[in-house]
């Protein structure tokens, strides 16, 4: 069976013949996953605490309808602060390697937790997230090392495996945030008596992933081998004319130039290219549905914790933190169990723009569930029709996940060269940031409008239905092969 080549992608050309798939090296593979899983972990442990957190610090002083709009805040800084910073960590993982970067973003995302879980302030919970997300660089490093130890036969097969890490932490954030929040109360016989856990009672849902984050750290640091070929030492890249621009706007002297920089004779495949040279049609056609199925899922993942957290009366579900923490903990687990299983499979069968046009009109079952839900629960209580609709709306959450592993085979594709792999990663993790500061505080702030006013009570669905129908226009847009 041949297949046809498309002349775009010149990072994953296709072969006339079947290939036989190059096996994966686990263990640097597997090590990749592993310290992946530091961020999900962290950024899905508020997502069943953030309405109690809210209410708790007084941020709000009672009003009920003002919660969403303060826990979309918290989801979008995160993603702000990471849009002023990502594309430069990124292309600083080009140069010195993309080790350096991925233990700078572990730290940073350490040190935030564990401040989150000490914050008794709205301040202190900003601070927080915003360190968090302008030190951490390691999603474009991280996914530049996936396709750099790969090639063209298994990177499908990686990326089956790369939502492992997600759903993980998918699962065990929502599960840690829901049981361990204000274990003194929970758990009076064995935790009443610590006067700290009282006094700071998120700080053990924040320490668990915060430690684990801080092995991460170590565990990248002893065994990760760096992937990026001929990439130069921290002093080497001061002496670079990249940095020698930075500090001459500065006003600072550069450091003297070293015989050891990597310029003449450099191989083209591996040599960085300048920003313009990423401002093509098919990094951006690809970058731009990035960013879209990213507006998509993060404003799912936002407004779904809230409906499920308020009161029936008000057009949610009134479940407590546990019982939502155990629902994202199943959709977590079935996503991942899905994708290991079934991505790489249905990859060959179908291939990448059909699993992805697929994901995407996901979107629109799953925002019709809300209200179907809402008015099941008002009619029958919390009987086994809702928990089917439910079962229904995880179904379309884990089919939307497949669209991540198909976009980012389309990034590495659409990049010029591999030296240009972080870059490339790193532009398009820039629109995704942005969209994804918006989408939280926008899609919770019209959450709070429908609940707030009788009137306006579909508002909030007719939104997300918007930003899906943008999805799959800009879907139309990507070539059929790779």
């Amino acid at each position: 069976m041949t297949h046809a080549v498309d002349e775009e992608t010149p990072l994953l050309h296709v072969q006339e013949q079947k290939r036989r798939r190059t096996p994966l090296p686990w263990r640097q593979f597997s090590i990749i996953l592993f310290l992946q899983l530091s961020e999900p972990l962290t950024s899905q442990l508020i997502s069943p605490l953030a309405p109690q957190l809210i209410r708790d610090i007084g941020v709000t002083r009672g009003d009920e309808t003002k919660v969403g709009f303060y826990v979309g805040l918290l989801h979008s800084l995160f993603f702000a602060t990471q849009a002023l910073t990502v594309f430069h960590w990124s292309r600083v993982s080009d140069h010195i390697g993309r080790k350096p970067v991925l233990l700078t973003g572990l730290f940073g995302l350490s040190l935030s937790m564990y401040c989150f879980g000490l914050s008794k302030t709205f301040v202190g919970l900003v601070l927080s997230r915003s360190i968090t997300g302008a030190l951490n660089g390691n999603i474009g490093a991280a996914k530049s090392m996936i396709v750099e130890i790969t090639d063209e036969t298994n990177l499908a097969q990686a990326y089956a495996y790369t939502p492992i890490a997600w759903s993980s932490g998918s699962t065990l954030g929502p599960l840690i945030g829901g049981f361990f929040v204000r274990p003194a109360d929970r758990f009076p016989n064995v935790l009443g008596h610590v006067k700290f856990l009282r006094e700071y009672p998120y700080f053990l849902a924040c320490a668990i992933p915060a430690t684990f984050t801080a092995i991460a750290w170590i565990v990248t640091s002893l065994f990760l081998r760096e992937t990026l070929p001929n990439s130069v030492s921290l002093r080497q890249l001061m002496q670079s004319k990249f940095f020698s621009r930075c500090f001459d706007k500065a006003g600072f002297e550069s450091p003297k130039s070293s015989t050891g920089m990597l310029t003449a004779g450099e191989n083209d495949e591996i040599k960085p290219l300048p920003l313009r040279a990423l401002l093509i049609p098919r990094v951006l056609i690809t970058a731009g549905n990035y960013a879209a199925l990213s507006t998509i899922d993060i404003a799912f993942r936002a407004v779904q914790p809230l409906f499920y957290a308020t009161p029936i009366e008000l057009g949610g579900l009134g479940l407590d933190p546990p019982q939502i923490g155990n629902i994202l903990a199943a959709y977590g687990t079935l996503s991942g169990l899905f994708q290991m299983f079934f991505f790489a499979s249905l990859h060959d069968r179908f291939g990448s723009k059909a699993i992805y046009t697929v994901a995407v009109l996901c979107g629109i079952p799953f925002v019709l569930t809300c209200p179907v839900i809402n008015a099941l629960a008002r009619a029958y209580g919390l009987n086994w029709a809702v928990w089917c609709v439910i079962g229904v709306q995880i179904a379309c959450c884990v089919l939307l996940n497949l669209g991540f592993s198909c976009i980012l085979i389309y990034i590495a594709a659409a990049s010029p060269n591999r030296g240009c792999l972080g870059a490339t990663n790193g532009l398009a993790q820039v629109l995704v940031s942005i969209m994804r500061s918006i989408g939280p505080a926008s899609a919770t702030s019209i959450f709070s409008l429908s609940i707030e006013t009788p009137s306006h009570a579909w508002f909030v669905y007719y939104y997300l239905l918007v930003i899906v129908v943008i999805g799959i226009g800009v879907s139309l847009l990507l070539p059929r092969r790779l």
